[in-house]
């Protein structure tokens, strides 16, 4: 049997908390929720760093940013990682990537054989971290209370202009795809930005929901974390604050354009089943991270909390058994799984993956593994954080603050820490044991500060950077002089006239 085509569509800061696939009341996801009706939905999936590039970075290579030293959003990724694209080049796939996937450095294909937009953010290192000045709040380009207080609708933003060309170019190149004379199997991966900040969305998408219905957050725990207070601290959250109506501004748009996700989402799914390879093709629809929305009174990412830390997964194609799969897994785990799926065992392409396949959980065998790892060496914090979410326990440990253990099936909401409790004491120490055997923090941490001293020399010194544009060539585009127009006209219908 040929190996199917695959399609990854990512979201940007969508929680599955925030998803009518996963349950939310109000949130409109037709499109997601077809996905996992007819295939598999993930219920405890994380990302491996909760912030884009690093979470992308190791998505793309199966490894933990701190073995490819994805340390922040502006950390360069090395051209010598092997990607999912690589290997599926190997595996005689045609690769495609559309969208945003935060590469920053002069290598902006990582293994695709074509890359149809530029990125929406730099590729230099403009947004390097200063752990050498934790303490300080980072202006020009952080986020800050703006997001919340310019809540509302918009007819146009960068980021509509953005998924606009994004989904335009996607729908053109899945068309390509299938009148291209090449019945090689395909991987087309496709990445928005929305639902991510800032929360602004068009007219149509904010009619789909009524302002009064807009849920608030819970309750606040009644003590937070240091980490917690770290990131208030850097977003404003502490000092300048929101009032209910902006947070419910923020949460409306942020549903709106969840919505509008899920609406290109639907489009791509329409235009697979146009061209016929809508049983032949594995889609797979996720995000990078989450977003806090106002829970725990934090917003965005950067921390390993649920809404920030977890992402949507739904998977749906030939051979996937409908269903759901309650194991933790990762995005570590895409890049196995995809090589899965193409028919290649990641031995014979002499990698190593920190992550496992989740194709045998897609397509019916029950799954031995019910764990994941993660990291964060990004902004609002001076040493690294790393998580263990085994089981119904997740711990959380950072040098700088107490450790963090929380039961997730008894407190979902994460609201008590139970790292100090005498009836666990021997999970806390297994755990904290653990950390000191699965990583050096002391050597991590010097590792982040030599290379956020060595980028801010080369941002200063030459800020331009190695921002992406996609190549054409106008010269063969529609009809030329040099052309039959005869044979262009047929040449470029799908599906062929008969």
């Amino acid at each position: 049997m040929p190996a199917p085509n695959i399609v990854l569509v990512m979201a940007d800061q969508l929680a599955p908390h925030f998803t009518g696939t996963y349950g939310h009341p109000l949130v409109q996801t037709p499109s997601m929720d077809s996905i996992a009706e007819r295939g598999v939905r993930f219920d405890a999936a994380y990302c491996p760093s909760p912030l884009c590039a690093p979470s992308r970075y190791s998505m793309m290579t199966g490894r933990l940013p701190s073995q490819i030293g994805a340390w922040d959003n502006a950390a360069e990724w090395s051209a010598a990682a092997p990607t999912i694209a690589h290997w599926l080049n190997v595996a005689g796939y045609r690769t495609v990537l559309s969208g945003k996937m935060h590469f920053v450095g002069p290598d902006q294909l990582h293994g695709f054989s074509r890359r149809l937009t530029t990125d929406i953010y730099p590729a230099n290192f403009a947004w390097t971290p200063n752990w050498d000045a934790a303490g300080e709040r980072i202006g020009k380009w952080y986020h800050n209370m703006d997001s919340l207080s310019g809540a509302g609708q918009a007819l146009a933003t960068y980021q509509m202009d953005y998924d606009d060309e994004v989904g335009f170019a996607t729908r053109r190149c899945l068309y390509d795809l299938a009148r291209e004379p090449d019945d090689r199997p395909f991987f087309l991966a496709v990445s928005f930005i929305h639902p991510h900040d800032p929360y602004v969305a068009r007219p149509e998408w904010w009619n789909l929901y009524d302002q009064d219905e807009i849920d608030l957050p819970g309750p606040m725990p009644a003590e937070l974390d240091p980490h917690t207070v770290r990131i208030r601290a850097g977003i404003e959250a502490d000092t300048v604050g929101w009032t209910d109506e902006q947070c419910r501004n923020a949460r409306h748009a942020y549903y709106a354009n969840t919505s509008y996700f899920d609406w290109w989402l639907g489009d791509l799914l329409a235009v697979l089943d146009e061209t016929g390879h809508a049983d032949d093709t594995v889609v797979i629809a996720t995000s990078d991270h989450g977003d806090m929305l106002g829970d725990r009174g934090a917003w965005f990412k950067m921390s390993f909390f649920e809404r920030s830390a977890r992402v949507p997964l739904v998977m749906a194609g030939p051979d996937v058994a409908p269903g759901t799969v309650p194991n933790v897994c990762s995005l570590l785990d895409l890049a196995p799984t995809l090589l899965d799926i193409a028919g290649v065992p990641p031995d014979e392409l002499g990698t190593l993956l920190e992550g496992r396949s989740l194709w045998p959980a897609a397509t019916g065998a029950a799954d031995p593994v019910d764990e994941t790892v993660g990291e964060y060496m990004g902004e609002l914090t001076s040493h690294p954080i790393f998580m263990i979410r085994r089981g119904h326990y997740k711990y959380i440990h950072c040098d700088t603050d107490p450790p963090q253990l929380y039961d997730l099936n008894a407190d979902p909401s994460e609201h008590h820490n139970l790292a100090g409790s005498a009836d666990l004491a021997d999970v806390t120490a297994a755990f904290a044991h653990e950390v000191t055997q699965r990583w050096n923090s002391t050597a991590i941490r010097e590792q982040v500060l030599a290379s956020q001293r060595a980028r801010r020399i080369v941002h200063a010194a030459a800020p331009q950077g190695w921002d992406y544009s996609p190549p054409r060539d106008p010269s063969n585009e529609y009809i030329r002089d040099h052309m039959d127009w005869a044979e262009a006209g047929p040449k470029l219908r799908y599906p062929a006239s008969s």
